[in-house]
């Protein structure tokens, strides 16, 4: 399915993921964006495509003169504090969800953003979770509520789903990369700085997607919301290491770029998606990994 004539509502419009997302709606459709955009910088950047901004606080959940006929809604914001408010994650993450689909309970259907922190780890890097592998709290180093908050999140989206007989698919974002940033770019902004890259086991291995494709699969995963909720994972074709992409960025940046591998208890030493639903759903990717991540080096000087 493709997004045009179509009124849109995106949460967290300014963030790496969401960005390119607005900016490619907005060529097409009459796309809102609400945050609580405390970077007037930003909030100027996203008015600059065309979008109609409100300032919103998910957590407070007043939603002032927003509409409330959106056609679609993509719920991409999300909240990754590093500390351990874990009522205030799941004010933002769970009931900010809740009472952002009540406000577009008439929306032909929602795409809610989810994360592959909520699998239960795995000890083999090799494995491929799919969407019906057990959940739990995986610990996420840069933020130690977010697992836990997001499978609120999840509960409160199939929820909803339900009770106002809405259309719902609940997307696991993978590894998200692309010229707007992403963990790969963060790697690429140390190795450039000559930092070593971190990382939690040998090999660590993600399935990174794409902004472009990401773009692109958008439509087709909303034109498969359902009642109940859709669950899909959003990933990438290609199963890739830290250890490989940073040996990709060594050789186009010809410098040596330095690894640490790190044991970090609770974590997923691997993050590989089984994407044989999302496939099934959108069909392949169309950026194979090192394309994409020598374009994210020419992008991100």
């Amino acid at each position: 399915m493709t997004l045009t004539d179509e009124k849109i509502l995106i949460t967290g419009p300014a963030g790496q993921i969401a960005e390119p997302l607005t900016c490619s709606l907005a060529k097409d459709n009459d796309v809102w964006g609400i945050a609580r955009f405390g970077d007037l910088e930003a909030r100027a950047r996203i008015d600059g495509y065309g979008v109609t901004t409100r300032s919103v606080d998910l957590a407070v959940g007043d939603f002032g003169d927003l509409p409330d006929d959106f056609t679609y809604v993509l719920h991409l914001a999300a909240d990754q504090s590093t500390g351990l408010d874990y009522d205030a994650a799941l004010r933002v993450n769970g009931e900010g969800t809740g009472l952002l689909l009540r406000h577009c309970r008439e929306a032909k259907a929602a795409l809610v953003m989810s994360t592959f922190s909520v699998y239960r780890p795995n000890p083999d890097p090799s494995h491929a979770y799919t969407e019906t592998d057990p959940l739990g709290d995986a610990n996420a180093p840069h933020a130690p509520t977010y697992s836990v908050s997001k499978l609120a999140q999840e509960a409160v989206a199939r929820a909803c789903a339900r009770a106002f007989d809405l259309p719902i698919t609940i997307a696991r974002m993978n590894a998200s990369y692309g010229d707007n940033g992403g963990l790969p770019a963060i790697h690429l902004a140390l190795a450039r700085a000559g930092q070593p890259v971190v990382t939690r086991s040998d090999p660590c291995a993600y399935s990174p997607i794409h902004q472009d494709d990401i773009c692109t699969q958008a439509g087709p995963l909303l034109a498969a919301a359902s009642v109940p909720a859709t669950i899909v994972n959003w990933a990438g074709d290609e199963p890739v290491s830290v250890q490989e992409w940073c040996a990709w960025f060594a050789e186009l940046l010809g410098q040596r770029v330095e690894l640490e591998v790190r044991d970090l208890p609770g974590t997923q030493p691997s993050v590989i998606s089984d994407n044989t639903k999302r496939l099934s759903l959108t069909g392949p990717c169309a950026v194979p990994w090192r394309e994409g991540m020598a374009r994210m080096v020419e992008a991100r000087p």
